[in-house]
């Protein structure tokens, strides 16, 4: 079955609120293709699911930071939201598929998880290469420390007892 969303998309949408990645209920929402208004009134309806780690409402100063990001502020009156928008975490994603049962807010939550696991997909095989780079710098280093050994010996000094003189010798 082809996905409703795509990951690219999704990933678009994440962003970093207080150090943590979490979605927007206005992005969710169009995901979703639900009103904004809908999708936080089936939150509210079932609070209890959503404990402050799931979901948490945006500061005004969060709020303003964001909106300079996006710098795509609506003119006219009625354009703007009236609250401050919630931030979900990715268990608040997961939790929203409880609470929003259509089966397209299934298939695209499936999607939002993909996006919220993929940059751990990502830094795991980063981890791996670099385990990876450093087995085979020990293993170089062994192989290489006769030549670094040579290249020490060669650059010592030679003691005056063990030289022979430069030149012609008439004695000889």
């Amino acid at each position: 079955m082809p996905s409703l969303v795509s990951v690219e998309r999704i990933e678009t949408r994440i962003v970093m609120v207080r150090d943590q990645k979490v979605m927007l209920d206005a992005d969710l929402a169009t995901l979703y293709g639900v009103p904004t208004e809908v999708l936080n009134q089936a939150v509210k309806r079932d609070a209890n699911r959503f404990p402050p780690d799931f979901m948490f409402e945006l500061t005004m100063e969060e709020h303003q930071a964001l909106r300079s990001q996006a710098v795509t502020l609506k003119g006219g009156r009625g354009q703007h939201r009236k609250y401050l928008p919630h931030a979900f975490t990715e268990q608040g994603v997961a939790m929203l598929s409880s609470v929003l049962r259509s089966q397209r807010a299934v298939q695209v939550n499936i999607e939002i998880m993909r996006a919220f696991v993929r940059p751990r997909a990502m830094v795991s095989s980063v981890k791996d290469l670099a385990r990876k780079l450093d087995a085979l710098e020990q293993k170089y280093d062994a192989q290489f420390k006769t030549v670094f050994d040579a290249m020490r010996q060669l650059m010592e000094p030679v003691s005056a007892s063990s030289r022979r003189p430069i030149g012609f010798d008439p004695q000889r």
